[in-house]
């Protein structure tokens, strides 16, 4: 495509529109082109899919055809088909077995003379040919042409012979079998060697969240429906979009008590990292924020910049906490240790937030080949560090101050009352 172009998922959404609109009754859809989604996808041809698992194959036929057709009326649900439809016109032929063996023909001979008209030597009889002069074999196909066989007087009039010369009579097929129409699948898939049954269905305009959770209902509906025997799975992005949240929340909150346990060891208290963390309730906060402001919808990337703002967030409020303690050694009550410390301590905290959010800036804003796709984790760190740190300079040393209420400055000894001059001890009058 020429440089400069719109975004692909513009023209993507234009051609949807269009080809559906100009050729009813046709089925379209987009395969996942690059090698993340296909990557993301398990090899599926789209972000998800729906299995019907049962011998009953016609049964989950009619249970799948049900479930596209609901699927098709949730927003954002694009390119929804069934992949194994019975809308396959076929011609279905039964041979007359004891005709064939009356003239020395069997069952195998009459599909071995059709399957060589119709589909080539090469599914009944390889045949290859050596170019002495380099070496190489070439496999040679032949077949009837497919203007001769145009119509079903071509197929009835069709030569069937023994495989083995010198057995059974050259017969039409006609005289063999009989012929009926009937409609069968193009495409036979099967999981675990058990018959299945896809739904595959894109998403557009929407994240995959808010489509996966209107289907759910609509699967649990067709849950009522199915043969004996059957069963429905997910599978295909929703599944991985499922473990990698639940996988990334964990890391969340083992991240969050990892800092606290390392603080607890380093401060030898328990409140005082108590305080610190409760930096980080802003800083998530802010990455809600930042995704919503954003029209940005929560994804991996997405969570991991909500990782990654938790360690700045954690040093800035180590920093005011740090400094609010020395205060109230020092002797000041617990409300002005915390002012000092967090008028004291804005001109580093602004500036470690400052360099972290304009590092972030050019990839929030997404521009670049591909670059829509780290947008997400920018636009996390930036909204949860801008919200991190008006919780650190205000919210983080009312905890302070609050609780630190009965924590008293600690009485200074005697000699630390003593004044100078009056430390001094006279030396005992001479005898």
């Amino acid at each position: 495509m020429k440089t400069g172009h719109k975004p692909t998922p513009d023209y993507v959404r234009s051609l949807r529109l269009a080809l559906n609109r100009e050729f009813p009754g046709t089925t379209f859809y987009f395969l996942p082109a690059d090698v993340v989604s296909q990557t993301i996808n398990f090899g599926l041809p789209a972000p998800f899919d729906i299995q019907i698992l049962g011998r009953d194959v016609a049964g989950n036929q009619l249970v799948a055809s049900a479930i596209a057709d609901k699927i098709r009326h949730v927003r954002g649900a694009v390119d929804v088909r069934v992949q194994q439809p019975s809308d396959l016109p076929r011609f279905q032929f039964a041979i007359d077995r004891t005709k064939a063996s009356e003239l020395g023909l069997t069952e195998s001979d009459i599909a071995g003379s059709v399957l060589l008209n119709l589909s080539g030597s090469t599914q009944v009889q390889p045949t290859f040919w050596l170019d002495s002069r380099i070496g190489v074999e070439y496999l040679l196909n032949i077949r009837v042409p497919e203007y001769e066989m145009t119509s079903l007087s071509d197929l009835n009039s069709m030569p069937v012979k023994a495989g083995t010369p010198g057995t059974g009579n050259e017969q039409l097929l006609a005289n063999l079998a009989t012929f009926s129409r009937t409609n069968s699948q193009p495409i036979y898939s099967h999981y675990n060697v058990v018959p299945v049954v896809d739904v595959f269905g894109g998403v557009g305009g929407r994240d995959l969240g808010g489509v996966l959770a209107d289907i759910n209902p609509i699967l649990a509906e067709a849950q009522k429906s199915l043969p004996k025997g059957s069963s429905i799975m997910l599978r295909g992005q929703a599944e991985t979009m499922r473990s990698s949240f639940l996988d990334l929340s964990v890391g969340l909150v083992m991240a969050i008590a990892l800092i606290y346990l390392l603080l607890v060891v380093n401060f030898q208290s328990w409140l005082d990292p108590f305080i610190i963390i409760t930096a980080l309730t802003g800083a998530l906060a802010g990455v809600i924020w930042g995704l919503y402001l954003t029209a940005t919808t929560l994804s991996v990337p997405a969570m991991m910049g909500a990782i990654m703002c938790l360690g700045v967030a954690t040093a800035n409020s180590v920093l005011v906490v740090t400094f609010a303690r020395q205060n109230l050694h020092q002797g000041m009550t617990p409300l002005k240790a915390a002012w000092a410390a967090g008028t004291g301590r804005l001109r580093p905290v602004l500036m470690t937030a400052t360099a972290m959010i304009i590092g972030m800036v050019p990839m929030a804003l997404g521009l670049g080949e591909g670059g829509e796709q780290n947008a997400p984790l920018g636009r996390a760190v930036i909204g949860g560090l801008l919200m991190a740190t008006i919780a650190t300079l205000f919210f983080v040393p009312v905890v302070f101050s609050v609780l630190q209420r009965s924590v008293t400055a600690p009485e200074k000894s005697e000699a630390d009352r003593l004044t100078p001059t009056q430390g001094i001890i006279p030396a005992p009058a001479a005898t």
